[in-house]
C-alpha cells in the first residue's frame, strides 16, 4: 500500500506537477544572482515555472483529446444524442462535452447548430454547461496542482451540474425561448469522411496548434495574476475577502469569476495561487466555474439565441449551483486536504 502511495506521489509531482521544472528554473534563477526570497524572484520563477508547465501538459492533452474528438465530428455527435430521451441524453449531452475543448463562446455555435438539428433544448444547455467547464484537460491539470480528489471531484460536480441545469430547463418547458431563427436554421447534413491514422494524427496538431495559439494569452494572464496573487498580496488581504472567514466567499468568488473572460487553463494558476493562500476549496471552484461556465463575453453570444428569459434561467441555475457546490466543498473541505 505504501508502495502504491509512494507512486502515485511522484507521479502528482514529478510527472504531472512537474517539481523538477520547479527546481530547475530554481536553480537557473539563482545562477543568475537572483535572491529566491524576495517577492519579484519568487514571481518570476511561478510565472516562468507555470507557463511552461501549463503549455507543456496542454500542449499533450490537446493533442491526444483532439485526435479522440477526430471521431465525433458534429453532425456524429447529433446522431448520438438523437437516439436517446430524457434523462439520458442530458447525461450523455455532458459527457461529450468532455472531450471538446471549447470555451464558453465557442460551444455556442454547436449549441446553436444541435438545436437547430431537432435536440431538445434541455440536451443542448447540457452540453453547453459542459463543455466549457469540464474536460479531460482539466482533470489532468487539476490533478497536478491539488491532487487526484480535488480533480475528480471538480470533473464529477461539473457533469451534475450541468446534467441539472439542462434536465430543468428541459421540464420547464423553456424551448419556447429559443429564438425562431435557431429553430428554423437548416442543419447542414455533413457525411462522415473515413479518417486514416495518418489524417486524425494532422487533424490533431492542427487543433493543437490552433488551441494553443488561442488560449496562450488567457495562460500568460491567468499565470501573471496567480504569481501577483501567489508572492505580492498579503495572505491576509486574501484570506480576508475569500477565507473561511467570509462565509459568504463562494458567493463573491462566482461574482468575481463571471466578468472575467478565460477557459480552465487560463484559471488554473489563479486557482493554485488562492489555494497557496489559504482559500477553501468551494471557494475556488466556484471562481474556475463562475469564469468557465457564465462569462459575460459567451452571455451576450447566447442573447442572440435565447429570449431573455431562457437566458435568466440558464444563468440562474447555473449561478445557484455554483455557489451551492461551493459552500458543500468548503463545508466538506477536511476529506479533500
Amino acid at each position: 500500500m505504501e508502495t502504491l502511495k509512494a507512486i502515485g506521489l511522484f507521479v502528482q509531482n514529478e510527472i504531472l506537477g512537474m517539481k523538477w521544472l520547479d527546481r530547475l528554473v530554481a536553480a537557473m534563477l539563482e545562477g543568475f544572482g537572483m535572491d529566491l526570497d524576495t517577492w519579484y524572484a519568487a514571481s518570476i520563477r511561478f510565472f516562468i515555472y507555470d507557463v511552461i508547465k501549463i503549455l507543456i501538459l496542454l500542449s499533450f492533452l490537446i493533442f491526444i483529446i483532439s485526435y479522440i474528438q477526430s471521431y465525433f465530428p458534429p453532425e456524429r455527435t447529433k446522431r448520438i444524442l438523437g437516439r436517446f430521451k430524457g434523462i439520458g441524453a442530458n447525461i450523455l449531452a455532458a459527457l461529450l462535452g468532455t472531450v471538446t475543448p471549447f470555451c464558453s463562446c465557442s460551444s455556442i455555435p454547436l449549441f446553436i447548430g444541435f438545436t437547430s438539428a431537432g435536440l431538445p433544448v434541455g440536451v443542448t444547455f447540457s452540453f453547453l454547461i459542459s463543455s466549457p467547464l469540464v474536460d479531460l484537460g482539466s482533470l489532468v491539470l487539476l490533478t497536478s496542482i491539488f491532487g487526484f480528489k480535488v480533480a475528480i471531484t471538480y470533473v464529477i460536480v461539473g457533469l451534475v451540474l450541468a446534467v441539472i441545469g439542462g434536465t430543468i430547463i428541459e421540464k420547464t418547458g423553456m424551448d419556447k425561448y429559443v429564438e425562431q431563427f435557431v429553430k428554423n436554421a437548416n442543419s447542414v447534413q455533413i457525411e462522415d469522411q473515413e479518417m486514416k491514422i495518418k489524417d486524425r494524427l494532422k487533424y490533431a496538431y492542427e487543433q493543437l496548434a490552433a488551441t494553443v495559439k488561442k488560449v496562450a494569452p488567457y495562460i500568460l494572464v491567468g499565470v501573471l495574476i496567480g504569481a501577483l496573487i501567489h508572492n505580492v498580496i498579503p495572505e491576509i488581504w486574501v484570506q480576508t475577502v475569500l477565507g473561511s472567514n467570509n462565509p459568504f466567499s463562494p458567493v463573491l468568488a462566482a461574482v468575481i469569476g463571471i466578468p472575467m473572460y478565460a477557459d480552465i487553463f487560463g484559471t488554473i494558476p489563479i486557482a493554485e495561487a488562492l489555494f497557496a493562500k489559504g482559500v477553501g476549496i468551494g471557494t475556488i471552484l466556484s471562481f474556475m466555474m463562475g469564469v468557465t461556465a457564465l462569462s459575460l463575453p459567451s452571455l451576450i453570444m447566447l442573447k442572440k439565441a435565447v429570449k431573455t428569459k431562457l437566458l435568466v434561467v440558464f444563468t440562474v441555475i447555473v449561478s445557484v449551483g455554483i455557489i451551492l457546490i461551493g459552500f458543500l466543498f468548503n463545508a466538506l473541505q477536511g476529506l479533500f486536504i
